[in-house]
C-alpha cells in the first residue's frame, strides 16, 4: 500500500487524557482513535494488526476442533435471569423503546453482550439430544461490552472490546478436562505466535465453575494482577488464591517462587453443569438415561492482546511489532525524491506485505514515523545509495545492510 493513500496519519503527541503507554503509542501511530473512556475505534493500521491476531487465534481454535459462528449481541432479559446474572454490576442494560405497557416500558429488558454462556447453552438445546451429538466446541470473535469503572489502561481495560470466546460441550467431566488441557496447549501456541510468554496460572473458581480455573498471565510492570511464578519451571498461581509467598518453594519442582505483576490475556473455565441446568440442556446417554451436558468456556481478549504486545515491545522511538502481528512486514521509504516503485513492485510480487512511503517529506520525518509505527523491516531508497541499491534494516537494530534490489527482496523474504 502507498502511504500517501493511507487513511489516518501519525501524531507528534498522544491525547492528553491517555496515561497508558499502549494507548499513547497506538494513538500517535494512527492505529486507534479514542471515542471515550474505554472505547476505541480501530483505524486501518490497527485493523490490520487485529486481523493478524484473529487469524492466529482462528488457526489454533480450528486445530482443536472449534467451529466458528457469531451470536446475537443483544440479549433478552430471560437469559441472564435464568443463570442469576441479570444484576451483575458490569452488565449494560437496555430499555426497549417499543414497549407500550406503561411504567414497564422504562425498565431494561435487554442487555448488550458481555459474555455468551447463556446464549450458546440455549442454542445447544435445539441440537443436542444424544451422547452421539457430543462433544463439540463453538467459538466466536465478537465485540463485548462491560461497565468498567476503571477504564484508564488503554486497550488493557475497556468498556467495549474484542474477544474470542469458545464454549465446549461434553458427556462427562473426564471428557471436558481432556479437552480443557488441549485448549490450554492451543492457547500457549497462540501467545507464542504473538511473541508473548504467557504463564499458565492457577486461579480461583467461582459460582459458575466446577473447580479452579486457569489464566494466561504475561509478566509486565503495568499489569494489574499479581502472580507467584516459579523461576525454575514456570509454575504460577494467582496471588488472590495462592498460599505461597515470595521465596517459597514451588510445589511442582522445588524452585523459588517470585512475585510478579502481570497482564491476564486469556482464561479457561471448567463450567460443569451450571448453565446446562439453567436451560435444560441434556442428552440421553448410552443406557437411555437423561444427563446434564458438561460445559467449558475459553476466552482471549483480542484487543487486550494487542495492547499487551505494545506494552512489551517498544522503545523510546515507538512500537516494535513482532512480525506475526505487524500491520505490514516491510516499510519502504523513498528519500530525497527517489523513485522506489520498482522495489515496491518487486516486494509485492514476492507477496511481501509492504507499506510504501511515497510522500514528499523530509528524511528525518519519515524515519521518525517509521520508528513510531514499528513495522519489522525498513528498506530505504535514496539517490545517495545509487541506482538499484537499497538500505535494509530491522526495526530496533542499529546496523543496516546495503543490498541490490534483488538481494534486498530475497533477504527480507528469507527472514
Amino acid at each position: 500500500m502507498r502511504q500517501s493513500e493511507l487513511f489516518t496519519r501519525t501524531q507528534k503527541s498522544a491525547p492528553k487524557d491517555e496515561v497508558a503507554l499502549n494507548a499513547q503509542l497506538l494513538s500517535r501511530g494512527g492505529f486507534i482513535y479514542k471515542n471515550s473512556a474505554g472505547v476505541y475505534s480501530f483505524l486501518p493500521l490497527g485493523f490490520r494488526v487485529l486481523e493478524k491476531i484473529k487469524n492466529i487465534i482462528r488457526e489454533e481454535m480450528n486445530a482443536v476442533g472449534g467451529q466458528e459462528l457469531i451470536m446475537a449481541a443483544l440479549h433478552d432479559k430471560h437469559y441472564l435471569q435464568a443463570s442469576g446474572r441479570w444484576d451483575v454490576d458490569v452488565v449494560y442494560k437496555v430499555i426497549d423503546g417499543t414497549a407500550n405497557d406503561g411504567d414497564k416500558a422504562r425498565e431494561p429488558s435487554f442487555n448488550i453482550s458481555w459474555t455468551h454462556e447463556e446464549i450458546i447453552a440455549e442454542i445447544a438445546t435445539k441440537y443436542v439430544s444424544s451422547y452421539k451429538d457430543l462433544p463439540f466446541a463453538a467459538y466466536q470473535i465478537q465485540t463485548k461490552f462491560r461497565h468498567e469503572p476503571r477504564a484508564k489502561s488503554g486497550l488493557l481495560r475497556g468498556r467495549e472490546f474484542l474477544m474470542k470466546d469458545m464454549y465446549s460441550f461434553h458427556a462427562s467431566e473426564k471428557d471436558l478436562m481432556e479437552y480443557y488441557d488441549r485448549v490450554g496447549k492451543a492457547y500457549k501456541k497462540v501467545f507464542d505466535r504473538c511473541g508473548l510468554k504467557a504463564h499458565y496460572t492457577l486461579a480461583a473458581g467461582g459460582e459458575f465453575t466446577m473447580s479452579n480455573t486457569h489464566e494466561f498471565q504475561v509478566i509486565s510492570d503495568v499489569g494489574e494482577d499479581a502472580i507467584y511464578v516459579c523461576e525454575k519451571c514456570g509454575y504460577a498461581e494467582n496471588s488472590e488464591i495462592s498460599k505461597l509467598k515470595k521465596g517459597a518453594k514451588c510445589p511442582t519442582c522445588g524452585g523459588a517462587m517470585q512475585e510478579e505483576k502481570s497482564i491476564e490475556v486469556g482464561n479457561i473455565f471448567p463450567l460443569g453443569t451450571k448453565y446446562s441446568k439453567a436451560f435444560g440442556l441434556q442428552f440421553t446417554d448410552e443406557k437411555g438415561k437423561k444427563q446434564d451436558v458438561v460445559m467449558g468456556s475459553y476466552g482471549i481478549g483480542v484487543t487486550r492482546l494487542m495492547g499487551t504486545i505494545v506494552e512489551l515491545f517498544h522503545d523510546d522511538h515507538g512500537i516494535l511489532w513482532p512480525e506475526s502481528v505487524a500491520p505490514f512486514t516491510t516499510h519502504l521509504l523513498a528519500l530525497n525524491d527517489a523513485d522506489a516503485s520498482d522495489a515496491y513492485e518487486a516486494l509485492r510480487r514476492e507477496n511481501i506485505d509492504v507499506l510504501y512511503d511515497d510522500r514528499a517529506m523530509s528524511a528525518g520525518e519519515k524515519f521518525a514515523e517509521s520508528d513510531l509505527i514499528g513495522i519489522p523491516w525498513r528498506i530505504v531508497a535514496s539517490p545517495k545509495l545509487g541506482p538499484g541499491v537499497l538500505e535494509v534494516k530491522r526495526r530496533g537494530e542499529k546496523e543496516a545492510r546495503t543490498l541490490k534490489l534483488e538481494e534486498a527482496v530475497r533477504f527480507v523474504s528469507s527472514h
